[in-house]
């Protein structure tokens, strides 16, 4: 259950929720003028901003985006499985992150992003969030393709703002029917995974419209092409690659073309040997001769000049020494010198033979080239090999677009054979879980004849339909004033309450003002006491809003409101009367 909505902003009027009915109720002042207007007082704001707590996508245009509230930290306080209360936060001004309190963010979450804060708090991503709400209020496992934790709390919390209010088994405008009615089985308990093969196979037909708009498209369809087509092309590609190989097995090359072939290429190798070695010898040939540069005499004249300046004298003993020292290093000098001399004479003369030999080879190769040119044999064969290469890839090419053009003209064919067979899946499911749909139909009937009195003819019709699950809850209309509200109202009623009572959804409900709009004062009075009497039964929570006049309706009809009012009290007041307590 919500408990309490504030922020951080001094001049946000709070709201406080409780157990069963809850009302939040805009009131026209005395004196306000004609133009003042309660639609800004903040009825819708106030269940945009639970979306907003709950992990709801912002864009430019959201709520909390918009530039007076950006900076303004919003909190909800609800109770959560197996903690006493939870707290969440978010700023408009950092969309992309929530923080909680304490933390619930366990292993089982799956998140390796997660900030701790300390041992109370929790920052996380909003997906980590989502996933969050889907694990615990939702009770969804890991793999849930088709079911979003999203979509599920909007049909329990409809927003004006996405047209929510359009029909019931639709929360926004153009939402898909299967994407919808998947949903929709998973919280009425049937089995959400049939119905979403419905989605599987929509995608998959819409892949095949756009496919079979490119083969029609005259540049794009060369791409594929039609079966018939192609068959043609195949055969006489097919045709034309057996002809050639027909050409080159009867083809004979003389041994002697062989031969020279053979010569040429061992020729053509070593040619390509020398120069490789060629490249090494000239690289350790300069190296060599870099190496002579540097192995020069070392100069020792500046000794004794030195050690005069130092005031030593050397004895004759010392200048003997130094001689033997110079005597030795020139030696060393000498034969690295003639080391390095024979080294370099030896790769020199490698150098030139070798020049000499690829001389010889290329006069060879040429000799060669010209034998094999002159016989055309060889030319022949190799010219008939490359016209089969070419055929054959263009075989290939065609038997692939062959292929896909098959395989495009028979997913028509396989997508209504498994439409079928889905069809079939779900009705039969459908049969098997009748206490499932019985329990919701006299649900929904019971709901609908307390408004409507008994006899009136009410039931939820679900079926397996062409292309989707198809749930129609259906209240036999007399014309009376806001019929297609109150099947909202007891759909959504019946969806919540199967929801929380067999544990796959949470244990509250909220609807906006606009439902209300436009109904009957006697279909409002009994709407209001069925809520207050059904969330008293179930365990649950009811929040509303409404226009204060509208309670004044249902208050003629014996209604009594009062003891179902909460705050915030909004007025139509302009500076400071909305949920805000500014206008903007």
């Amino acid at each position: 259950m919500l408990r309490r909505l504030d922020a951080d902003d001094p001049r946000f009027k709070g709201a406080v929720f409780t157990p069963g009915l809850n009302l939040v109720v805009a009131d026209r002042l005395r004196g306000s003028a004609i133009t003042d207007s309660r639609n800004s007082a903040g009825k819708s704001s106030l269940i945009e901003l639970i979306h907003f707590l709950l992990g709801g996508r912002v864009t430019k245009t959201s709520l909390a985006a918009r530039k007076p509230l950006r900076e303004i930290t919003f909190g909800l306080e609800m109770s959560w499985p197996n903690v006493d209360s939870l707290k969440v936060w978010r700023a408009g001004g950092r969309p992309n992150v929530v923080r909680i309190s304490p933390d619930i963010s366990d292993a089982e979450a799956h998140e390796p992003m997660a900030l701790d804060l300390g041992d109370d708090f929790a920052e996380l991503s909003v997906e980590t969030w989502n996933r969050l709400i889907e694990r615990d209020l939702f009770h969804l496992g890991d793999e849930h393709d088709g079911v979003s934790g999203r979509i599920l709390l909007s049909f329990l919390a409809r927003r004006a703002s996405s047209h929510g209010f359009n029909e019931a088994t639709r929360t926004f405008a153009r939402q898909a029917e299967v994407d919808a009615t998947t949903n929709l089985a998973y919280l009425l308990g049937l089995d959400w995974q049939l119905a979403n093969g419905y989605r599987e196979l929509a995608a998959r037909k819409a892949t095949r419209t756009q496919l079979r708009k490119a083969v029609n498209d005259p540049v794009w369809g060369r791409i594929v092409g039609s079966i018939a087509d192609l068959r043609g092309q195949i055969a006489l590609a097919q045709g034309q690659v057996d002809r050639l190989r027909a050409q080159i097995a009867e083809f004979q090359v003389v041994p002697e073309y062989e031969r020279v072939k053979e010569q040429a290429d061992d020729v053509a190798r070593r040619i390509k040997q020398l120069s490789q070695d060629d490249v090494i010898d000239r690289d350790n040939l300069e190296e060599l001769q870099q190496a002579i540069t540097e192995a020069t005499d070392v100069d020792t004249t500046y000794l004794e000049p030195v050690y005069e300046e130092l005031r030593v004298v050397l004895n004759e003993q010392v200048r003997r020494r130094f001689e033997e020292v110079k005597d030795f290093h020139r030696s060393v000098v000498r034969n690295r010198r003639r080391f390095l001399d024979a080294e370099i004479a030896e790769i020199t003369d490698r150098l030139e033979a070798r020049r000499t030999e690829r001389s010889r080879l290329g006069e060879e190769q040429a000799r060669l080239l010209h034998v094999l040119n002159d016989g055309g044999a060889l030319e022949a064969l190799t010219a008939l090999q490359q016209a089969m290469a070419r055929e054959q890839a263009t075989l290939e090419a065609l038997r692939h677009r062959y292929d896909a053009a098959q395989t495009l003209e028979a997913s028509a064919r396989q997508i209504t054979t498994q439409r079928l067979q889905l069809q079939q899946a779900v009705s039969t499911d459908l049969d098997e879980r009748f206490e499932h749909t019985s329990e919701a139909t006299l649900l929904f009937s019971q709901y609908a004849q307390r408004l409507y009195g008994q006899g009136r003819e009410a039931y939820l019709a679900i079926e397996a339909g062409p292309n989707s699950l198809q749930i129609r809850p259906h209240i036999h209309s007399d014309d009376s004033r806001g019929i297609s509200s109150m099947v909202i109202f007891c759909f959504d009623l019946t969806v919540a309450v199967l929801a929380h009572r067999h544990h796959r959804g949470p244990d509250f409900l909220i609807h906006d003002s606009h439902l209300f709009d436009g109904v009957d004062d006697r279909q409002l009075a009994a709407a209001l006491q069925l809520a207050a009497d059904v969330t008293e039964e179930e365990n649950m929570q009811y929040i509303a809003t409404f226009n204060s006049d509208d309670l004044d309706k249902a208050a003629r009809q014996g209604f009594n409101a009062a003891p179902y009012v909460r705050e915030p009290h909004l007025t139509d007041r302009l500076d400071d009367g909305g949920l805000f307590g500014f206008r903007f």
